[in-house]
């Protein structure tokens, strides 16, 4: 008898675990949209939006000494390094461009296992030959370094090729 009890307590866990984790996942999928139409993306100003407090973000504009990065500059004209920078991105891993305009491209790069989105921006203004660049996640407090590393490796590369 108590074996039944056992197998049977233990089905049910593993059923509630299930439903949870199912709830827990639709939640953050189907908020995702929303989050991304209303997270203040792109540039305003001729700025890229300020990091949350939260420690998943890097900005290379008016950012505090936490969310700071430096932008990368370049030695081309500015649409031969817009160029390069979206051939880089179609080799980063699990990236996508979704956006790009004249001076603005948004790609959107997930997590391998758990598919977490992170919005990574990159503008390119007229005026100066840099690119400033943002990456932020779209939910939690850590990226544990992810975004600021992310962005390192497309710098390596653009200089590599000489931007």
């Amino acid at each position: 008898m108590f074996r039944l009890l056992t197998a049977i307590a233990q089905r049910l866990l593993r059923r509630i675990t299930f439903v949870i984790f199912l709830t827990l996942a639709s939640s953050l999928i189907l908020t995702g949209a929303a989050w991304a139409n209303s997270s203040g993306l792109g540039v305003n100003n001729g700025h890229l939006s300020s990091c949350p407090a939260s420690n998943n973000c890097v900005v290379s504009q008016d950012a505090d000494a936490k969310h700071a990065i430096d932008p990368i500059t370049y030695h081309v004209d500015r649409d031969t390094a817009r160029e390069t920078l979206l051939k880089v991105l179609t080799v980063v891993p699990r990236t996508q461009v979704i956006e790009q305009t004249g001076n603005y491209i948004h790609a959107l790069s997930k997590s391998r296992i758990f598919k977490f989105v992170d919005d990574v921006e990159f503008y390119l203004p007229t005026n100066e030959p840099v690119i400033h660049l943002r990456s932020a996640s779209r939910i939690g407090e850590s990226d544990l370094g992810v975004n600021r590393r992310r962005l390192e490796q497309i710098r390596l590369a653009l200089r590599d090729l000489n931007i």
